[in-house]
């Protein structure tokens, strides 16, 4: 079964074409799926012909030349794998050049790929980055890269260089490594979290270059404490990836539609057959011109999931391209899962964790611990969120961005995250007997404590601290977050409400 002629021009690389005095060389990287190639049906360059014999297939150490790759002896080409074409039969000069490649294939059958490169003048070697094949996170290649920046601007690197960890411990998390930023950490706490994960008293690492801010989450941690601690609770989770398929009409995407409800069980079991710790708990259809988006929704356990979940529907999306007819074109994300941005739909239908902190904090200990009023901060409150309303935010809080960015990066969690999951719903009520009600929601929390940039060394030993290592922590350590982010507002809402913003920066956030 052939897949779409435009999906199989995707597996050749742009750019990849170079030519020198050992021959020609061009890329095909796999962007679709584990396939075997199982035949060479034929290259052409510039509308000549290759002979078969002079056409070589590289993949890492193997060489194979082309009538070698047969059904019986097929190229394993996974995903994500790069495939290097070469033949020493062929002169190029620089400029544009068209290449013609047909591929017998296991489970696609045949590709054709018809694309124009172009062949440019050589670079020059010194102004790569340097890098090494055998190990680029070993010692040597470091320096080497270190010595490069050093020539090329003059920095010395003194610091950046000076690191504690392991750089084998960075392969996956970053490329190109010369060293480490090193952000100042404080310790905030304890905050006593009634959660149903995140049960007692933690102390909480904070990596920030922003004065005041450790010293002002800790002054709502006390008051917090002060007052029974704070409840946390995890309402909801959820990762999703939208793919966009394009259709001739409104009509045909309609009846994609129905055919996807009836297809779902297939579906989930193309998906989860991807991870074994991946879950599809839905497929959301939302229709607009001849457009259909599919919002896929899965839980993802400890891992945040963004990778995970765009492998799953990518697997999904394929086994759909080729048992539905009709589709036009088709693109794994069609901007509605709203990736590290801000969105009125993660707010409603949550992604990653829907936690919520809340607390009930005594008159007296708003007097005592933080001079204010709680009757002058329900005003307050009023008034804030008829601002964040003229002002159209996805939060109604004060700086939970704050709280949370700095505890992402003391436990390894991208932070370019922080845009979704800094969005809030904060909500105050006096009650009976004169004391504040406080509570915020955070609707798409993303966050993890396996994969990414938790198993770096600094970020794991701070992990550790909140004990939020091994299975089943990502709910405590959401819990933990949530209660950090509701000792932040309720600090800062203090200090306004009470005049002190200005004179504790003055104290704490200057330099001497």
């Amino acid at each position: 079964m052939s897949v779409a002629e435009d999906m199989a021009q995707r597996l050749y690389t742009p750019g990849s074409l170079s030519a020198g005095a050992d021959g020609v060389r061009f890329e095909l990287s796999n962007r679709l799926d584990d396939m075997q190639l199982t035949a060479v049906l034929g290259v052409r360059l510039d509308g000549r012909d290759l002979a078969p014999a002079d056409v070589e297939l590289r993949m890492g150490a193997e060489r194979r030349a082309a009538p070698g790759v047969t059904a019986g002896r097929p190229v394993r080409f996974g995903l994500g794998e790069t495939l290097e074409v070469a033949t020493p039969a062929a002169a190029l000069g620089e400029g544009a050049h068209e290449l013609e490649v047909r591929l017998e294939s296991l489970p696609f059958g045949e590709l054709h790929l018809t694309v124009r490169d172009e062949v440019g003048p050589g670079d020059d070697p010194a102004a790569r980055i340097p890098r090494s094949e055998d190990d680029d996170y070993g010692g040597d290649a470091v320096r080497q890269r270190q010595e490069w920046v050093r020539g090329r601007t003059g920095a010395k690197l003194d610091t950046v260089t000076r690191f504690a960890f392991d750089p084998h411990l960075a392969r996956g998390n970053c490329e190109n490594l010369v060293g480490a930023a090193q952000v100042p950490l404080g310790i905030a706490g304890p905050l006593r979290i009634n959660g149903e994960h995140a049960r007692g008293e933690f102390l909480v690492p904070l990596a920030t270059a922003e004065g005041t801010l450790v010293a002002s989450y800790n002054r709502g941690m006390r008051a917090l404490n002060q007052s029974g601690g704070v409840t946390c609770t995890v309402t909801d989770d959820a990762m999703q990836r939208a793919p966009v398929f394009a259709f001739d009409s409104a009509r045909a995407g309609r009846d994609f539609v129905a055919w996807v409800r009836a297809s779902h069980d297939t579906i989930r079991q193309v998906a989860e057959a991807t991870n074994p710790f991946l879950e599809l708990a839905y497929i959301d259809p939302y229709t607009a011109s001849k457009f259909v988006f599919l919002r896929f929704g899965f839980h993802t356990h400890d891992a945040a999931g963004q990778n995970m979940v765009g492998r799953a529907t990518h697997a999904a999306s394929l086994w759909i391209l080729r048992h539905y007819e009709g589709i036009r074109n088709f693109y794994l994300e069609g901007n509605l899962a709203t990736d590290k941005k801000p969105s009125h739909i993660n707010t409603l239908r949550t992604r990653g964790r829907r936690v919520t902190a809340e607390a009930t904090i005594p008159a007296a200990v708003l007097r005592r611990d933080l001079r204010a009023d709680p009757r002058a901060l329900a005003y307050h409150a009023g008034v804030a969120n008829l601002g964040a309303m003229m002002a159209g935010v996805n939060n109604n809080g004060l700086h939970s961005a704050n709280g949370i960015t700095a505890l992402f990066i003391a436990t390894g969690q991208d932070v370019a995250n922080v845009a979704e999951s800094c969005a809030a719903l904060l909500y105050t009520e006096l009650t009976a007997a004169g004391d504040l009600y406080l509570s915020i929601t955070l609707p798409s929390l993303i966050v993890a404590t396996h994969g990414g940039g938790t198993g770096l060394a600094t970020q794991r030993e701070c992990l550790e601290l909140l004990g939020c290592t091994g299975p089943g922590t990502v709910n405590k350590l959401a819990e933990i977050v949530a209660g950090v982010v509701l000792a932040g507002e309720l600090s800062l809402a203090a200090a306004i409400s009470s005049y002190d913003w200005v004179t504790g920066h003055e104290r704490y956030g200057r330099h001497a």
